[in-house]
């Protein structure tokens, strides 16, 4: 393979004072197909690399000329730090810093110099703290790039959730499912399934809010007035859409077998299983976005940072999939 043909993968660090800095330079130390810089604060890598004892050449690059990544090298787009950062000490100085990687990261896939942005984990509440209204990557990036509607969708090796709603209070859910909103979710991930993973005809299985579904409106009335309009609008599309279903049965093996994802309606009642089943293979993927986007399906694990104990298996999994989804959207 040429190098020309291998996708350009910019890769954020991530907050500063957590593992993600540590799991860059992990993977780093590997084999990855892919022309990958890291958007980072150089000095800040190169303190991590020598306090985990990673032999990894850090070498500054710029976006339109990455090269071929090679095992035991770094190329670094460079973003300086606002503040001195010591492992596992937030500080809502560097709140600027870790938007700086996320913007710059996006504009360069809304720019077509990289193929896709994976984003390693942030820490919300700094970043709230350093005065900036921060919900998470999902609406953050969606708003820099103008997506309407992004989907939260997470994959690992058994199974795929999206979320129709994210980083919601659990009280706040039911008030902001809307069949039209949860319409145009179900919508998008069916069809990002069929363009971006060439899944030919996506099976999808669409959860009801309440215990039992709602038993028939004795338990709630949102599946009767919000969920189940929603999906009967798709299936008369001819679209594969089931549900609602009862979330303590949907994720049974049976249950898995007969769909490619499940839309849950709030974060754990679909990523809690999730996680128990595939925790640290899991690839946070945002559908709806112009661009492809890729995260770890972790925190940013504060008591690990500079430790060597965290483990990277699910960055280098997020790389993978944006390798797989970059070469796809360029194939014939």
């Amino acid at each position: 393979m040429s190098p020309a043909s291998l996708p350009a993968i910019a890769l954020s660090s991530g907050e500063p004072a957590g593992i993600g800095p540590d799991i860059c330079l992990a993977l780093a130390t590997e084999p990855v197909a892919a022309r990958l810089a890291v958007l980072g604060d150089p000095e800040l890598l190169a303190a991590r690399a020598a306090a985990l004892g990673l032999a990894v050449e850090l070498r500054a690059a710029e976006p339109d000329a990455l090269e071929p990544h090679s095992p035991g090298t770094l190329q670094v787009l460079p973003v300086p730090l606002r503040a001195p950062v010591a492992a596992g000490r937030l500080d809502p100085a560097n709140a600027r810093y870790v938007l700086e990687l996320l913007e710059r990261g996006a504009d360069l896939c809304a720019r077509g110099t990289c193929a896709a942005l994976v984003t390693a984990p942030v820490q919300k509440s700094t970043i709230n703290a350093g005065g900036v209204p921060f919900s998470g990557h999902t609406e953050f990036l969606a708003e820099r790039l103008g997506a309407p509607l992004p989907v939260m969708m997470l994959a690992g090796p058994r199974l795929r959730v999206a979320l129709a709603t994210t980083h919601l209070p659990l009280r706040a859910v039911a008030d902001a499912l809307d069949a039209d909103k949860l319409e145009a979710v179900i919508r998008i991930t069916h069809d990002e399934l069929a363009s971006r993973f060439k899944i030919a005809a996506p099976r999808v299985l669409v959860l009801g809010l309440n215990p039992h579904a709602g038993e028939g409106g004795v338990l709630g009335t949102e599946e009767r007035d919000v969920i189940a309009p929603a999906i009967a609008r798709l299936r008369a599309e001819g679209l594969a859409i089931a549900g609602p279903a009862p979330g303590d049965t949907a994720f049974t093996p049976e249950s898995l077998e007969s769909c490619d994802v499940i839309v849950a309606m709030y974060h754990d009642q679909g990523l809690a299983p999730l996680k128990a089943l595939s925790f640290g293979d899991v690839v946070n993927v945002t559908l709806g976005l112009p661009i492809i986007r890729t995260s770890v399906d972790h925190g940013t694990a504060l008591a690990l940072a500079g430790t060597g104990r965290a483990r990277h298996g699910s960055l280098r999994a997020a790389v993978e999939l944006a390798i797989e989804l970059a070469r796809r959207s360029v194939a014939p």
